[in-house]
């Protein structure tokens, strides 16, 4: 009975003992657990300490790229910067310190302002020597158009329009284009505009010269000391010769050719229907441009130049004909009138359609 009084208490202890080793099991359960996710969150794929410890290799990587990086071979903002800088002086010393000087220039590179001076220039030397033929060479060499007198009339009118005319010396020049133009039967608002020329009487000046006598018998009648005479200071009266009729003097007519037209052939195209195509040359041959050639029929006239069409040749002109009408064709003051008529006539051409006859008039300088 004491035996069993005595083990009766050892119960309780054996539970105790059960639950603090069940409470010590669970402790190091949690303990294991907590290992393993302490474990699991040093691997390297756990963010927070691989930053930790990576972070003093990103800062030496990335001070290291920094400098082993490539170079680039132009740096963008100083090539525009440079671009910038070069135009800027490049202009400045095309400008102001090494302007461009032009030389060798040609007529028709002229401007518009300086081929109207250069036009002026050209009217001012034919209104001295009346040299046609040259006049309208270096119209030609200017490439005014297909009609170059009437290039002259429209230059004038814009000079006459302008400042240009609010002088003598402008009225003048323009004056000398007026001339050129008029008397080829072309018309321009400078003729409006610029009155008339006004001729202005030569001074006369009156004065007193001896007119020599023989000597007369003695006699009462006194002689006479001296005679007044009218002495007209036009050019070419020499002073104290005496002369009836008022002097003119007329300009020296410049040297022209005369010519004779040597052939005339026909043919008959579609597309150069009614054309009368003229070509002047020298006794050599050569072709000569600015030569005036006039067709003539029953309402009127007409006065062309040879050169207008260069890559026809110097020497070509051409005039386009109405149909069924009657031509005669000269150079004037050059040729002789050449009476033989150019009919345009209707003709058949090889593809059986209907034209107008053509003609092709040869001139040649008589030797």
């Amino acid at each position: 009975m004491t035996d069993l009084a005595e083990q009766k208490p050892a119960v309780p202890d054996r539970r105790a003992r059960r639950s603090r080793a069940e409470r010590r099991a669970r402790t190091q359960e949690r303990r294991q657990r907590h290992a393993q996710m302490t474990a699991q969150s040093t691997t390297p794929e756990s963010p927070a300490p691989a930053r930790v410890e990576e972070r003093p290799a990103r800062r030496e990587a990335r001070i290291a790229s920094r400098y082993d990086r490539p170079r680039t071979v132009i740096s963008y903002p100083v090539a525009v910067f440079g671009i910038i800088v070069g135009i800027v002086g490049g202009l400045f010393l095309a400008w102001n310190v090494a302007p461009t000087e032009e030389f060798d220039t040609v007529p028709r590179q002229l401007g518009g302002n300086e081929r109207a001076q250069y036009v002026v220039a050209v009217m001012l030397a034919y209104q001295y020597d009346g040299d046609f033929n040259r006049a309208l060479n270096e119209l030609v060499a200017l490439n005014l158009g297909a009609d170059p007198i009437q290039a002259v009339a429209d230059i004038a009118c814009d000079l006459a329009s302008t400042g240009y005319a609010a002088t003598t010396s402008g009225q003048n020049a323009i004056r000398s284009l007026i001339d050129f133009y008029q008397p080829q039967g072309r018309t321009g608002c400078a003729t409006d505009l610029i009155p008339a020329a006004i001729a202005q009487a030569s001074p006369v000046i009156e004065v007193t010269v001896s007119t020599p006598t023989l000597r007369p018998p003695a006699s009462k009648t006194p002689t006479p000391v001296g005679t007044p005479v009218t002495i007209s200071t036009l050019p070419g009266v020499v002073p104290g010769e005496e002369t009836d009729e008022p002097f003119l003097r007329q300009p020296t007519p410049a040297f022209t050719r005369q010519f004779s037209i040597v052939q005339i052939d026909t043919y008959c195209r579609l597309e150069s229907s009614g054309l009368i195509e003229v070509r002047v040359r020298d006794s050599g041959g050569e072709e000569l441009p600015a030569q005036p050639v006039r067709v003539r029929w029953d309402q009127g006239e007409s006065i062309f130049y040879t050169g207008l069409h260069p890559d026809r040749g110097l020497g070509y002109a051409d005039f386009q004909m109405e149909a069924g009408v009657r031509y005669t064709i000269d150079m004037p003051s050059l040729s002789d009138a050449f009476t033989q008529t150019l009919d345009a006539a209707p003709c058949a051409t090889n593809t059986g359609d209907t034209a107008v006859t053509s003609y092709i008039v040869w001139f040649r300088a008589n030797a």
